[in-house]
């Protein structure tokens, strides 16, 4: 190896382009023989009473944390064990209601030919990911998956190029039939992804950011505009709410309105609110998504949104600053 040799871009390029071009050929030809086989094995994940227990070795290994943390994460409750340490106590993980992904190019790892005989005597279910189907592996699963490649994009077709992108396609693949099949959606997604913006957008509930009660700037509709000013100064929501007895919220004064009506009245001492208010505000549920009401006040161009119950009765107040401060938005 010549560490010393000139610096070439255009090979370097090529050479870069050779390697995405082979990978992205066999994952076609993956697609197009993909056939009843990866069914059974969807199938096999679907009924799985327990968790699907992903194992290999070496590069295969690292192929199978990453698929064994998409399954987690889609739906699937899924780990990875490492073959090696399979052999010294991990087995001991794996119960006769979960099932195994084995993945191996050759399937003649020494490892699986040791461990999955013990799996299958527990009665665990075995698909195997292999670029052999004649290999031991093979013979020893019950559902094979066909991950062959015509060679490594590795120019010395030594190094696993193709053939764990390939494996790891498979994975993928299993994983978002399976989400399909289960109707997972953004929802179920979030719950395993709570501290990510994506859980804090589909986990956050309008009451869970709303202001509520002393913090309310809440008015009769008889009361002049100066002690409406005083409500809004002293809750700094940059609004007032104008509520019945019923506790209903039948109109809303904000700051925009104040300055709009200063402009074209002048003198506003001697007004009620009643008679400048905005009638029919807008309202959101208070188990209504947080995202959703940020989608409706953006909608709307509003600032503020009143939050009601199943009764329509006033209950909090939500302002797009608490939004972004829960970082919803």
């Amino acid at each position: 190896m010549d560490n010393n040799k000139s610096f070439n871009s255009t090979a370097i390029l090529a050479s870069g382009q050779r390697t995405i071009f082979a990978e992205a050929d066999a994952l076609n030809q993956l697609g197009h023989r993909l056939a009843d086989d990866f069914v059974d094995a969807a199938q096999l994940i679907l009924n799985c009473p327990g968790r699907v227990v992903v194992m290999g070795l070496g590069k295969s290994g690292h192929i199978g944390r990453k698929i064994a943390a998409t399954l987690a994460s889609t739906g699937t409750p899924a780990f990875f064990v490492h073959s090696a340490e399979a052999l010294h106590g991990d087995l001991g993980m794996v119960t006769g209601n979960d099932l195994v992904l084995a993945i191996s190019y050759s399937g003649q790892s020494l490892e699986f030919s040791t461990i999955l005989p013990v799996v299958k005597r527990l009665g665990t279910k075995i698909i195997a990911i292999s670029g052999s189907s004649t290999s031991d592996l093979a013979k020893l699963c019950d559902v094979f998956l066909d991950g062959s490649i015509q060679r490594e994009a590795c120019p010395l077709n030594l190094a696993p190029t193709t053939s764990t992108t390939v494996a790891l396609a498979l994975g993928d693949a299993l994983a978002i039939a399976c989400l399909e099949a289960r109707e997972f959606g953004a929802s179920d997604f979030a719950l395993s992804h709570p501290g990510g913006a994506l859980g804090r957008r589909l986990l956050t509930h309008v009451q869970d950011v709303m202001r509520s009660g002393d913090a309310l700037p809440i008015v009769s509709p008889e009361l002049l505009l100066p002690e409406v000013l005083e409500v809004m100064s002293a809750k700094t929501l940059g609004m007032t709410i104008i509520s019945n007895d019923q506790n209903e919220p039948i109109g809303i004064f904000t700051d925009g309105d104040l300055r709009r009506l200063i402009t074209q009245q002048g003198d506003i001492r001697h007004l009620k609110i009643k008679d400048v208010m905005s009638l029919h505000p807008k309202t959101i549920h208070f188990r209504a998504m947080a995202v959703d009401a940020a989608t409706l006040m953006e909608q709307n161009k509003l600032s503020q949104i009143i939050v009601v119950d199943d009764a329509k009765h006033l209950i909090g107040a939500l302002h797009m600053h608490d939004l972004m401060t829960a970082k919803v938005i």
